[in-house]
């Protein structure tokens, strides 16, 4: 199997990748990670992830300046509807638009907008930042096989993804209010926590990518 990190100047891909590496390990999974920004590359892929770190309007333009990968990103996930999984800024791309800094169009795989977190909390800081106690409320996703509601998972982010389809919310966080922590439709899935750096919890959800034949 061979696993495509894809490289478009934003996120910390190494991580990721040595992530992605330990998780088929662990797991017994025969994976290939790559660490790439070629659009030629997508094409022999098996899997996609895309890593997001910033403010959603950059993570676009950068994505689209590389030359054809856009292109290779809709053929894998859409046409040819791949497993491909999007983390933090990589998540909320696929929404209808993101606002931060204001209104850019996203790729609309996901229907839905990425909106401020506005907690309902006394001196609630944003951006929301460390652990967090995700409540799973589609337990029967593969994606979250194995894991459950009160499970830890390590957050930095000021926006997240409000899904026009509730469906397709599989996971919140409470943080003064319920706060998007993983989506999912079809054959895409995206979580606003770094699984790299969330442990067990991660790690888990990474080899479930790993294992996931949607």
């Amino acid at each position: 199997m061979k696993v495509l990190v894809i490289d478009y100047g934003s996120g910390n891909l190494r991580s990721a990748a040595k992530a992605l590496e330990r998780a088929a390990r662990e797991s017994g999974v025969p994976a290939e990670v790559v660490v790439t920004g070629e659009a030629a590359a997508v094409a022999g892929a098996d899997r996609l992830l895309l890593p997001g770190v910033g403010a959603f309007g950059d993570c676009r333009e950068g994505l689209l300046a590389r030359p054809g990968l856009w292109e290779a990103l809709v053929d894998f996930a859409i046409e040819r509807q791949r497993p491909f999984l999007g983390i933090c800024v990589g998540m909320q791309l696929m929404a209808t638009r993101g606002l931060e800094h204001g209104n850019h169009p996203g790729f609309d795989w996901i229907p839905g907008e990425v909106v401020p977190i506005e907690p309902d909390l006394p001196n609630a800081k944003i951006p929301h930042m460390g652990w967090n106690e995700l409540a799973i409320e589609s337990p029967g996703h593969p994606l979250l096989a194995g894991l459950e509601s009160g499970d830890h998972a390590y957050f930095v982010h000021s926006y997240h993804l409000r899904p026009a389809v509730p469906d397709n919310r599989l996971a919140t966080v409470d943080y003064g209010g319920p706060v998007t922590a993983v989506i999912g439709r079809d054959n895409l899935v995206g979580t606003q926590f770094h699984p790299e750096k969330s442990q067990a919890a991660g790690l888990r959800l990474l080899a479930n990518f790993l294992k996931w034949q949607p």
